[in-house]
């Protein structure tokens, strides 16, 4: 029925069903702000954020089956809501890089406020005549959101049993976070360590280099590595070894540095590793971008022809799955965006100092015209990154660099020149927050061709989706501010000047604002840039050379640039969760009824994000306010242990608990799955 809907024009099928919701908004809001809290603490703290449509969707229909009326299109706005939750999320990406070159000392919440929130409308605007590109006249497999639509299907009862499913999706979810939040809780105690770390020489003598690994014993990186699949897990495995088996080893022995094991391998990989890794994964991306300008063109071609049909007074004759917002309104809320942007810019680059105010109309009117055509073009990029592998392998992170290398280069050619002495800091500041702004257009506008591609495939209307995004925008944008400055009180980010042992890694943060200091300040080893460019370039080849002669195995470049560039810590447990959940799909696919198992599976490892990322939340709190709550150790204010056994014996027991739990969550899925099958 749903494949006949979308043939009949919008005034045969109608618009009584229940879509776009008080109710559904509401539960959509709520999600969104848990969810949004997660994604912020582990995005700094693993460099790597989840795709929330999934998990929304299941508890969406949870919840909305009590209602009466309920229907799969109501839960589809739930989800469209909540999945800003995963995108919005990315502006940890560049924003800690203000703090991390002391520029910030927090963050002020209207002004984080406004670059979320007026990024993310824009970005919702860019993705309409990008749907059409990218999702209506594209073969493009979206995999997400081909997964969120099947798990709505589902939760209507298209399979027959749609209530028992919906009700065992639930558990999964609820029974990952239990079982991954509780885990994050003891190791806050220290009674399990958090991870595994051994760094060590290689060689003799004078040459001897570094190397060494960081496995973090975490449910939510593994959950990742399932979500985002095995080939993408072992190309950043690649690109891990290529950074750690190669990379740190060779410029430690050239550096011949002296020191402890791993504050050397550290410093390498902080200082010359991840150059070599922006370069693969900005070669990747302009690769992508490459072959994105026909349909893109295409695109924008059919969202003028659909406005021509609407200003004929024939818009009724367009099938529901083609009523998107009109062109002509979009226009318009783009162009009312623009003008709160351009007072940010205005203001930030009025209260800089260092001369930068003698520039304002050069750095408002460029910085506009940037942030309106860099965002449209990286918007594109990502959105056919998504619709290859999925929101959660986006390369906004890699794509970011090369938004902030351009942005830092017409701010030399443009300003520099005319500053003080001193000017540089200011200017790495003010392309910051430029690309900040060019990052929440982009996530958005990533994030709503996900959903639009769900959209789709349950018939649901565009401009309905559109407007709920817009919703979700707001709400995640609410919440993002108080949440990082409260991470930045608890632990701050390494690199900035309040930085600890203890502190977020932040990596994307860290590397981006690395490079915008490194152009302006002419300061940055190019040839590191170039190694990892030839790198990408292989890697391309490669890929290409798979995908021509194999069924299914390919090296996507970008998540190889990914895997240099990201610590140990961040990589490993994702390649062991790209093996796990292959092992489960492969195991599944010999049962009876494969695609609700494999969906269970996806839902358990969403759980396990959500629950540990939450749990990291309100450990940061505790350690924020430790002081004030009467905690006499700030750093670990939950800790039993004493430091003996947190070296030693919590290693041991932290890993054998890990491997336990992580098996008998997979069993335990796998036995329902198979009671659901025998119902």
């Amino acid at each position: 029925m749903a494949d006949q809907a979308q043939t009949k024009p919008a005034s045969e099928a109608g618009f009584l069903r229940k879509e776009f919701t008080l109710r559904g908004l509401i539960i959509g809001i709520v999600i969104t702000v848990v969810f949004t809290a997660a994604n912020v603490y582990f995005g700094l703290k693993a460099g790597l954020t989840f795709a929330t449509s999934i998990p929304a969707a299941v508890i969406s229909m949870a919840i909305l089956r009590y209602f009466k009326g309920s229907t799969m299109q109501e839960n589809n706005i739930v989800q469209t809501v909540a999945s800003a939750a995963g995108t919005l999320s990315s502006i940890i990406f560049v924003l800690p890089g203000l703090i991390m070159i002391s520029w910030w000392t927090g963050f002020n919440y209207w002004e984080s406020f406004a670059v979320c929130a007026l990024g993310g409308v824009l970005g919702v605007m860019y993705s309409i005549p990008l749907r059409r590109a990218l999702v209506t006249n594209s073969d493009l497999p979206y995999p997400e959101g081909l997964a969120c639509a099947e798990v709505l299907k589902v939760g209507a009862g298209e399979s027959g049993s749609g209530a028992e499913e919906n009700r065992m999706g639930l558990l999964a979810v609820v029974w990952g976070s239990i079982a991954s939040g509780a885990f994050a809780l003891i190791v806050a105690t220290r009674v399990f360590a958090g991870d595994v770390v051994h760094y060590f020489r290689v060689g003799k003598g004078e040459n001897a280099g570094v190397t060494g690994f960081d496995f973090f014993l975490s449910p939510a990186l593994l959950g990742i590595g399932h979500l985002i699949g095995l080939w993408v897990g072992i190309a950043m495995l690649v690109g891990a070894i290529i950074g750690w088996a190669w990379g740190v080893p060779h410029y430690s022995a050239i550096a011949a540095a002296t020191g402890a094991a791993s504050d050397v391998a550290l410093s390498t990989w902080s200082h010359k590793v991840r150059f070599v890794g922006a370069g693969t994964i900005g070669i990747a991306a302009i690769w992508t971008l490459g072959k994105l300008v026909k349909p893109v063109v295409s695109g924008l071609m059919s969202a003028m022809a659909a406005n021509k049909v609407r200003k004929a007074g024939a818009g009724d004759t367009l099938p529901r799955t083609e009523q998107d917002i009109p062109i002509g309104q979009v226009g318009l809320i783009s162009l009312i965006c623009l003008g709160p942007i351009a007072y940010l810019l205005y203001h930030f680059a009025k209260t800089a100092g260092f001369g930068l105010q003698d520039h304002l109309g050069l750095l408002v009117g460029g910085g506009v015209l940037f942030i309106v055509l860099m965002s449209f073009l990286v918007s594109a990029v990502c959105g056919y990154m998504a619709g290859l592998i999925g929101s959660s392998n986006s390369p906004l992170s890699g794509i970011g660099i090369l938004v902030v290398i351009c942005a830092a280069l017409l701010l030399i050619f443009g300003v520099r020149s005319g500053l003080p002495p001193g000017g540089e800091k200011a200017l790495v500041a003010f392309a910051l927050f430029v690309t900040a702004i060019v990052f929440t257009v982009a996530a958005i506008a990533n994030n709503n061709l996900q959903d639009l591609k769900t959209g789709q495939l349950v018939d649901a209307t565009p401009s309905k989706q559109q407007w709920a995004l817009v919703i979700g925008v707001f709400a995640g944008a609410a919440i993002i501010p108080p949440v990082l400055d409260l991470l930045n009180q608890a632990y701050g980010f390494t690199g900035a000047p309040n930085a600890t042992a203890h502190s977020l890694a932040a990596p994307q943060a860290g590397l981006i604002s690395a490079l915008a200091s490194g152009v302006i300040q002419n300061n940055i080893d190019w040839s590191l840039i170039k190694i990892g460019a030839w790198i990408g370039v292989a890697a391309i080849i490669v890929d290409e050379i798979l995908k021509r002669t194999t069924k299914s195995v390919h090296l996507a470049p970008l998540a190889i640039g990914l895997g240099i560039y990201l610590p140990t810590q961040s990589t490993l447990m994702v390649v062991v969760g790209a093996v796990v959940g292959w092992w489960f799909d492969h195991r599944a696919e010999k049962g009876s009824n494969p695609e609700p198992t494999k969906q269970l599976g996806v839902l358990l490892a969403s759980g396990m994000i959500v629950g540990e990322g939450l749990i990291g939340v309100l450990v940061a709190a505790l350690v924020a306010f430790s002081e004030q709550l009467g905690f006499s150790n700030h750093e670990f204010p939950l800790n039993l242990v004493s430091d003996g056994y947190a070296s030693h014996f919590s290693v041991l027991v932290g890993g054998l608990v890990f491997v336990a739990a992580v098996t008998v969550l997979y069993l335990w899925v796998s036995r329902m799955a198979r009671r659901m099958t025998a119902k």
